[in-house]
């Protein structure tokens, strides 16, 4: 395994992927499969969690930001505030409230108050839950892998079954992550995802997932996009 509000709506999708795209991205997983016995499965969310946690750190970091504001210029300065704390009070509360709202509607926030660990976290779970949705694991001599994405988090995994991570060692799995990073940073993603795709199809080749003559396609080749499941 490696790293890189609602399911993914189709607005959302088109976005990242037009219908060219999605046609381009199966026909990739076709031809990286004419290569190998490896199933090759892309999947894509956008996000792994809701990360309530990020809303309440949030809000009580505005909250208690605003409340050491008041009592800093009360105390350092010759401003004339209420001498009951009540108004102060009801300042701290709104400061709060309006901060977890910022948290919960701007993904920027979100991630900075859910943190890189919890997210890193989540979607490990998340691509568990897609690794098995999926049934990945289903293939004849367990050679299938997950790319997995997950939009809010900025990151990226590939997940593969017994069959594959017996031949490929984890780190193999960087340079496949990378392209699908530098696809997305630089506007391109139906192209990094692309890129990721054929270069799997050559690692799994070079490292002896050899294909069989009986092989068959087991798994599906589309781009699957399925949202976050519900707590």
């Amino acid at each position: 395994m490696n790293t890189a509000e609602r399911p993914l709506s189709p607005r959302r999708v088109k976005q990242f992927f037009s219908q060219a795209d999605l046609d381009r991205i199966t026909t990739a997983v076709q031809e990286a499969e004419r290569q190998t016995a490896g199933e090759i499965v892309p999947y894509v969310v956008e996000r792994s969690d809701s990360y309530e946690e990020a809303a309440w750190r949030g809000g009580l970091f505005f909250g208690l930001s605003a409340l050491a504001a008041a009592l800093g210029v009360r105390q350092w300065t010759t401003a004339w505030l209420p001498v009951d704390f009540v108004p102060i009070a009801m300042a701290t509360c709104v400061a709060g409230g309006g901060g977890a709202l910022l948290v919960h509607f701007i993904p920027a926030l979100k991630r900075l108050f859910a943190g890189d660990g919890l997210m890193a976290r989540r979607v490990s779970q998340r691509a568990a839950q897609a690794f098995i949705a999926e049934e990945v694991f289903q293939t004849r001599d367990r050679t299938g892998i997950l790319i997995f994405l997950s939009l809010l988090e900025h990151k990226v995994l590939v997940v593969g079954d017994a069959g594959i991570n017996a031949k490929v060692e984890p780190r193999e799995w960087a340079d496949i992550v990378q392209r699908i990073v530098a696809g997305i940073r630089a506007g391109r993603p139906a192209e990094g995802l692309i890129d990721a795709i054929q270069q799997s199809g050559v690692l799994l080749q070079k490292q002896g997932v050899a294909l069989r003559q009986d092989d068959t396609d087991e798994l599906g080749n589309s781009l699957r996009t399925e949202g976050t499941p519900e707590p």
